[in-house]
């Protein structure tokens, strides 16, 4: 089972499981798993969707015992992170955390996938549960766009996050231009056409990130391998690349599994992938929130960590409570 939406686009759709076909793969951020949905994805008419009732009796229950990283944990790995980014002049390190949430008996998730669809139109949004796996998130974050028409590739560099409310500081600027410099210099091996916007501001619910995009004509077998250099971008990982990942795997007191990864669909006209941010785990007794931030040398452990808990509710305080 499978429900999801497109950005700027409220037609529901799933996948009708009668062909072959890989219409939809969610990939991990280390790349060793993947989900498959084959078949044709199809809108879904939202009278009958409003007719199913779907709660977490109906989900897995949790593998593992997690015991969730408290504050004061948080802040101490940090200070050790931001040490290391000082040690050896990193420009960025994205460091992740799992806030589980277990205060609830029974939660209704079909109202909470609509909450969340409501909250966060420019997103892209889903629900599954493949009996194993149950995931649900909304993230407006594009990794690659590709036209299969005209061979235009788009993607964007998002990062920096503060209140809406709030102004831009250095800090957020030197955690985003790393990312667009990082984007910039893959796509300009494939093409000298390379158009890049001004950057400027993203709403997402609550929050805002500093945004960039990128435009250019690729050859349509480059697709594949501009995606593998793209993921995973300083966005979620940092800068250099495989340093970071070391240090994620040294610091990180969980597996990121899905989170952090990305999302391949494919439709008639367009071959689309969406970096899977802010994202929860679904347990029959748990929903594990899975959230991160970009730490530089002039990152204060606090304000990190209250950045988190803002990303947190992007899909918390959508949860419908029974």
């Amino acid at each position: 089972m499978i429900y999801l939406k497109f950005p700027f686009n409220e037609k529901l759709y799933s996948i009708d499981e009668k062909t072959d076909e890989k219409s939809l793969i969610f990939y991990s951020f280390d790349g060793l798993t993947q989900l498959n949905f084959k078949g044709n994805i199809i809108e879904v008419d939202p009278t009958k969707f409003d007719e199913l009732t779907i709660t977490n009796k109906y989900l897995p229950t949790v593998e593992n015992n997690f015991v969730e990283e408290t504050k004061n944990e948080y802040l101490q790995t940090l200070e050790s992170i931001i040490q290391v980014i000082v040690d050896h002049n990193l420009p960025k390190l994205v460091y992740s955390r799992r806030k589980i949430f277990k205060d609830f008996s029974l939660v209704d998730l079909k109202e909470s996938f609509k909450n969340l669809c409501n909250a966060y139109p420019n997103a892209f949004r889903y629900f599954f549960n493949d009996g194993k796996n149950s995931w649900i998130g909304a993230f407006s974050e594009v990794l690659g766009k590709f036209n299969k028409n005209t061979y235009e590739f788009e993607t964007m560099s998002l990062a920096g996050t503060l209140p809406i409310s709030e102004s831009w500081s250095e800090k957020e600027k030197e955690e985003q231009n790393p990312v667009s410099e990082y984007i910039k210099n893959i796509l300009n091996n494939y093409s000298d056409d390379l158009q890049i916007s001004s950057t400027y501001d993203h709403i997402s619910g609550n929050i805002k990130h500093l945004r960039t995009d990128f435009k250019i004509t690729i050859k349509p077998e480059d697709l594949e391998n501009i995606i593998h250099q793209l993921h995973p971008t300083p966005a979620v990982c940092g800068i250099p690349k495989d340093f970071c990942i070391e240090n994620i795997y040294r610091f990180e007191k969980f597996p990121r599994e899905l989170y952090a990864g990305y999302i391949k669909i494919e439709t008639e006209d367009y071959i689309q992938f969406f970096v899977n941010l802010r994202c929860a785990k679904l347990y029959q007794d748990s929903i594990h929130s899975f959230i991160g931030g970009g730490i530089t040398a002039q990152s204060i452990p606090e304000k990190e960590w209250m950045e988190t808990e803002l990303k947190s509710e992007a899909v918390l305080k959508n949860l419908v409570i029974l």
